[in-house]
């Protein structure tokens, strides 16, 4: 229907009679969907794919919230421990992500997987939370702490007012999805600089703590692991912490179809991507320990800024600047890859149709990165940067943990599949235990009603998958495909050719 009505338009344009032009324009059309046959295009190659991991992972998280980490473990000594043990945690993950993305290459992260292990209904809640609460949240939580840095310097000595860093928290979303709706090669480019321009300031201060450390900064090493708070759910919640900052390690999953010889360099992308993050990890946090104790970091606002004014001042200015392109770049590279879930789902019938369509002229999945950039512009409205967390880490852990078990699952259920990658059994069983413990930790130790309501929040996706999607009543299709027809004409998008293959 959708279809017909470009069509028509194109035949209303050139004076001709309805069926005329339908008859007409039809092997134009063909031509147009043989051409979005080829989206995504297979456009990021090896530096892309490492860039797309430690542009995406080093976001604002390692530059704010490390006071979180220590809050919890209380000592010098545990803390660098976790922060450590997490980029472990993140590179077993990712490895099991790998042998997922190579024995089933398709796009969307977490979908295919669920779908080929499970069957439509945990794939389906998995599209549900991701596209309405996790994908979004995390979009706009690192969009606001964008806002907040860059709003900074121009009110000195007080916060900045909140409209401020929601409108300008806002643009900066409607900017990131014009850039990825007009060119999947302009967002990896704008992904390359911004990851360059974050490594500089990682640069920066990774040589200041090492050239203070060889000056003899080390007091507040001595007696590291004293005064530690070590236990079960402390070590929970630091991991909780710690691994927001490494969220992302998953993200080439996520555009499968458009890597270049994605059995080579999606391993590669995560075996010298996520080490690479790790050891930048750990030393900026040896170099905040260098300047502040464990006392005065736990009372710093934003820790990057702090050990800007005391190591690089006059030149402090440079830390919020650079902190801004780095959670600018982590952003630009999450809407870069989840508006391939948005697609994907789609594509399967789990989401309003027009989703899965492309761009003619700019070969994007422009409808899905669109909606996915006004879910995040709701969010930022009445929202703050803790409770997004909350609502983010809780349930993106759930489905981490599932998608893992699914790789287990497999190995015994779809034997018949090639493996280019084959880990061994021991790391999904490990990761899989580790993201139980990490959604268990938190509401044993610090329950919440933010996650009773994350968890209805999910299991209300049954609802809308029974009669939406299984029994496909037809009164929400005579609303959707009205609503579909004049969004493909105004946003010139077609379906692919894949999507009925």
């Amino acid at each position: 229907m959708g279809e017909e009505s470009l069509r028509k338009r194109k035949g209303e344009a050139n004076g001709k009679e309805d069926g005329q032009s339908i008859q007409s324009d039809e092997p134009q059309t063909t031509n147009l969907q043989k051409q979005a046959k080829k989206l995504p295009p297979t456009s990021v190659g090896l530096i892309s794919g490492i860039c797309m991991i430690v542009g995406t992972i080093i976001g604002s998280g390692i530059f704010v919230s490390p006071k979180s980490v220590l809050a919890n473990v209380g000592a010098v000594g545990p803390c660098l421990t976790i922060w450590a043990a997490c980029g472990v945690l993140a590179t077993l993950g990712a490895l099991c992500f790998a042998e997922l993305g190579t024995m089933i290459t398709k796009s969307g992260g977490e979908y295919p997987y669920l779908m080929e292990a499970f069957g439509p209904i945990p794939a389906f809640l998995f599209s549900w939370t991701s596209l309405l609460v996790a994908k979004p949240s995390s979009f706009a939580i690192i969009c606001l702490s964008f806002a907040e840095y860059a709003s900074a310097p121009f009110y000195p000595g007080c916060d900045p007012p909140q409209v401020v860093i929601k409108c300008l928290a806002a643009a900066a979303i409607v900017v990131i999805t014009i850039v990825n709706s007009l060119s999947v090669k302009l967002g990896s480019y704008l992904q390359n600089f911004l990851t360059g321009a974050k490594m500089i300031i990682v640069t920066i201060i990774i040589v200041s703590g090492i050239v203070l450390l060889a000056q003899g900064k080390t007091e507040n090493f001595e007696d590291s692991f004293k005064d530690s708070k070590i236990s079960v759910s402390s070590i929970g919640l630091a991991f909780y912490n710690g691994l927001w900052a490494y969220d992302g390690w998953n993200q080439l999953n996520y555009i499968t179809e458009e890597l270049k010889n994605p059995h080579r360099n999606l391993p590669l992308s995560i075996i010298i991507g996520i080490p690479l993050v790790t050891v930048c990890y750990v030393l900026i946090n040896i170099s905040y320990f260098t300047v502040m104790t464990s006392t005065e970091l736990l009372q710093s606002q934003a820790v990057a800024v702090t050990f800007g004014d005391r190591v690089l001042y006059p030149a402090s200015w440079i830390v919020p600047l650079f902190v801004a392109f780095s959670t600018i770049g982590s952003a630009n590279g999450n809407c870069f890859t989840a508006g391939r879930l948005v697609y994907v789902a789609g594509r399967e019938g789990h989401m309003l149709k027009v989703l899965s369509y492309i761009s003619v002229k700019r070969l994007t999945p422009a409808p899905a990165i669109i909606f996915y950039g006004a879910i995040a512009i709701i969010y930022i409205i009445p929202g703050d940067i803790d409770t997004l967390i909350n609502y983010f880490s809780f349930a993106v852990w759930i489905f981490y943990g599932l998608t893992v078990f699914a790789l287990i699952v497999m190995r015994f259920t779809r034997k018949e599949h090639k493996r280019p990658i084959r880990i061994p059994i021991i790391i999904p069983v490990i990761v899989t235990l580790a993201s139980i413990l990490l959604v268990l930790a938190p509401i044993i130790s610090a329950p919440e009603l933010a996650y009773l309501y994350c968890v209805l929040f999910i299991l209300s996706g049954l609802i809308v998958y029974v009669l939406f999607v299984h029994f496909k009543f037809n009164w929400p299709q005579k609303i959707s495909n009205p609503i579909t027809m004049y969004l493909q004409m105004l946003l010139e998008v077609v379906p692919a050719e894949e999507a009925t293959e």
